[in-house]
């Protein structure tokens, strides 16, 4: 089956706007949800560099993505493990190490963040989060990829509400601290580019994560202008939430949960509930996007072999026992750790085994084959 036979009858918002809101799941997760990465990666660089950063990683996000969409399409290759067999041959496998990897980080750095929600907001055991999450990320995932795109579609709703939400209230709380934040500010730091490009490389891998629901694209004018927006759509709640935080600069880059840190100062009860609801929204929805990539690549494996996809019970069990390796690592390193030492790691990971072959020979063969053709 071509990509424009597996696209008929797909939506306008299937064809450009599902993808972003799908990258957006996938690098929400709990450090950006809690502005723990935020508080990394940008509060260092001050007001304006950390805006800057940011800027730059949409720009990134949005380059990469675009190819990876436009690559994946002529290929048509929708799971991880078919697209890197097509873009580096043999040498395939040095990728699904480092998702695996990725997978691993990513899936305690979400039990560690549910876990301190939890704890936070109902005082509840921290393993008691992890275990509700762990629990969520299952039933979604062993439904298949229509319940995974209903997820990201409806939590994206809710999540873009609500940062925009949390800006008001925060302009109404401390809206003159946030003003002093950034007309007192010194010049953007000289590492701002150094934050943009480690959040942006190791995040990017989202674009690979999310493959599976590019089979509604129906052109590759489709994939690179799902591409395109894709970036500026993941990024806006964290340029929200970034704003908000300069209130409290340069202390809140200390802070495990600034996203805690800043509704305390907000003291809106009722608010502090719906926001903690939708950052745990937002960590089922990356929790899932990343469980759904390994399911589909395991699935395409099996088809490929001759035999049936797999059905809901295999995919639960898949999703049981990956969650049950990885979730409670966090327990033992704990989200500020898991966050500074590891993503560093993975962006140098990301670097070598999916940018550099992108943007080299993947670049190359987008230009070698016409845009008509469905196949490389």
């Amino acid at each position: 089956m071509t990509p424009g036979d597996s696209a008929t009858g797909s939506s306008w918002f299937q064809r450009f706007l599902l993808p972003g809101f799908a990258l957006k799941a996938v690098i929400i997760g709990g450090g950006y949800a809690t502005g723990r990465e935020l508080a990394e990666y940008f509060v260092p660089s001050g007001p304006w560099g950390g805006l800057l950063a940011m800027l730059l990683a949409t720009l990134i996000w949005s380059l990469i993505a675009a190819l990876t969409f436009a690559l994946a399409r002529a290929m048509n290759a929708y799971d991880y493990r078919s697209f890197f067999r097509g873009l580096l041959g043999p040498a395939w496998i040095a990728f699904e190490i480092a998702y695996l990897i990725f997978v691993i980080l990513i899936l305690a750095v979400f039990g560690a963040a549910a876990g301190a929600i939890g704890a936070a907001t109902f005082g509840w055991p921290e393993a008691a989060g992890s275990v509700l999450l762990a629990t969520g990320i299952v039933a979604t995932t062993a439904l298949g990829t229509g319940a995974v795109e209903q997820l990201f579609k409806y939590v994206s709703i809710l999540l873009y509400a609500v940062y925009a939400l949390f800006l008001v209230l925060a302009l109404a709380s401390f809206g003159g601290l946030i003003g002093q934040g950034f007309a007192q500010a010194a010049p953007p730091a000289p590492g701002w580019m150094a934050g943009g490009l480690t959040y942006a490389s190791y995040n990017i891998v989202g674009a690979v994560v999310i493959l599976p629901v590019l089979r509604h694209l129906t052109s590759r004018r489709d994939a690179l202008v799902a591409g395109a927006i894709a970036g500026p759509l993941a990024m806006l709640p964290a340029i929200l939430f970034f704003v908000a935080m300069m209130a409290f600069y340069p202390a809140i880059g200390a802070e495990a949960l600034p996203s805690d840190f800043l509704l305390r100062h907000m003291d809106v009860p009722g608010f502090q509930l719906l926001f903690q609801i939708m950052i745990f929204g937002a960590l089922l929805e990356s929790g899932a996007g990343a469980v759904h990539a390994v399911n589909e690549r395991v699935s395409g494996a099996v088809e490929a072999s001759g035999h049936s996809p797999l059905g809901t019970a295999a995919r639960a069990a898949i999703g049981a026992a990956i969650l049950t390796g990885c979730m409670f690592v966090a327990a033992r390193i704990g989200l500020i750790t898991l966050i500074a030492s590891g993503y560093r790691f993975l962006a140098w990971m990301f670097l070598a085994v999916y940018l550099a072959p992108l943007l080299t020979i993947g670049v190359w063969r987008l230009f070698r084959t016409p845009s008509s053709s469905t196949e490389i």
